[in-house]
């Protein structure tokens, strides 16, 4: 009787093991892709023109915002649809636009809202 005992709850542990490891594997993979679409071209380009409806002259070197770069740890799925990413300007953390990148019904990749940190907005506008 003491052995029937032992085997189901191995077998209760492997099932309980097994399934954990799924959910990892998924997680993994939609880390994975998550960061091929941020790291994407057409993600470049919607980050761009978004940077560019801010500062006209972004990304010139004339304007307040001369660069970006994207903060890894901020990629995730966002519950409503897409992707959350937030992007540092000119290499200062204080200074940073948020992005939530989704597809519209053709497949084109949209900015579908975010915004921006207020010491960048103040400097945007000049204070």
């Amino acid at each position: 009787m003491k052995k029937k005992w032992i085997i189901i709850l191995g077998i209760v542990i492997i099932v309980i093991l097994g399934i954990g490891v799924k959910f990892y594997m998924d997680e993994k993979k939609l880390n994975e892709e998550m960061m091929n679409v941020v790291y994407s071209d057409e993600a470049k380009r919607v980050f761009e023109n978004g940077l560019k409806n801010l500062d006209a002259k972004a990304l010139t070197g004339k304007g307040v915002i001369n660069s970006y770069e994207i903060d890894k740890k901020s990629i995730k799925q966002n519950p409503m649809g897409g992707i959350d990413v937030t992007l540092y300007v000119n290499e200062n953390p204080e200074l940073y636009v948020f992005f939530t990148l989704n597809n519209t019904d053709d497949k084109k990749m949209i900015d579908d809202g975010g915004g921006n940190s207020a010491k960048l907005e103040m400097l945007l506008e000049g204070k």
